[in-house]
């Protein structure tokens, strides 16, 4: 349990720390710094693709993001417990034939 604190406290600590010593920065995406150096390398540059659908806020964009980060972390366990499980199941039967 001690150990449980203490992992806690320096998990906490990670997050905090680098956000109070960059209070006034602006953390922005990795797509809107890549567009601003492709810009500065190439002002020709012309995309591929375009967005089908842009949410109309930004918290709606967050929200689906953590939305597909909490399906992909769901179906990531599920299939970690599946094979776990199957492990398990298939040694108690290896062991109980003769």
């Amino acid at each position: 349990m001690k150990r449980n604190a203490w992992l806690l406290v320096i998990v906490l600590l990670l997050v905090i720390i680098p956000l109070g010593l960059k209070s006034t920065s602006e953390f922005a995406g990795t797509d809107g710094q890549a567009l601003e150096i492709i810009e500065k390398v190439s002002p020709t540059y012309e995309p591929w693709f375009s967005n089908i659908w842009e949410p109309n806020s930004g918290e709606i964009e967050s929200l689906l993001f953590a939305l597909q980060a909490a399906l992909g972390a769901g179906f990531i366990g599920y299939v970690f417990g599946f094979a776990k499980a199957r492990l398990k199941f298939s040694s108690k039967e290896s062991e109980r034939r003769p």
